[in-house]
């Protein structure tokens, strides 16, 4: 058992069900999946960018990354139907806390400039999103043998909560929030 998913039963239910005044440890809200997702753009001109930025996800999630491709063609920016322009990874259950901890244990306070994570986005069903301009923040890949800067969106899907709720939950984890003014 991961240390996430002990700090989640032992510490977090325990505090989300006297706060909330849950009756049953499994109406708590969880964290269903994480969703690792990069938009590769300039790999049109470059195909290189494609492949380096699905081995660095990856290396950071510990998943083979899924390369998706364009649905429509779209002449303004030369992309046809098919083309590679992104790729993502879902990660679930012992994985996901692993990704979760290194997360927010090592890469976001490697974050040039950080001053906490916005508490407002979140999407109204408890769900929590947000953006990381560089994957170098990542141990596992090493500035050295970065050639190409690639940012990444990271979405947090949580069950039966409302935002508050996933708040509190997510801030009991460990997730910097930035403070309210």
């Amino acid at each position: 058992m991961t240390r996430m998913m002990q700090r989640y039963q032992a510490e977090v239910i325990p505090a989300m069900m006297k706060e909330f005044g849950y009756k049953n440890p499994m109406a708590v809200p969880r964290i269903r999946k994480v969703v690792v997702h990069m938009g590769v753009g300039r790999a049109i001109e470059n195909e290189k960018r494609m492949t380096e930025a699905s081995e660095a996800l990856g290396k950071i999630t510990g998943q083979k990354a899924k390369i998706c491709k364009a649905k429509a063609p779209i002449s303004g920016f030369r992309l046809r139907k098919g083309q590679a322009i992104g790729c993502l990874v879902t990660v679930r259950g012992k994985r996901m806390y692993e990704f979760l901890d290194r997360l927010i244990s090592v890469a976001i306070p490697r974050i040039k400039d950080f001053r906490g994570l916005s508490p407002k986005s979140f999407d109204g069903q408890g769900n929590y999103n947000f953006g990381i301009d560089e994957q170098i923040v990542f141990p596992e890949v090493p500035a050295a043998s970065a050639e190409f800067m690639q940012g990444m969106d990271i979405s947090i899907s949580v069950s039966n909560s409302s935002d508050e709720e996933s708040l509190r939950m997510l801030t009991a984890l460990g997730m910097p929030f930035a403070r309210k003014k």
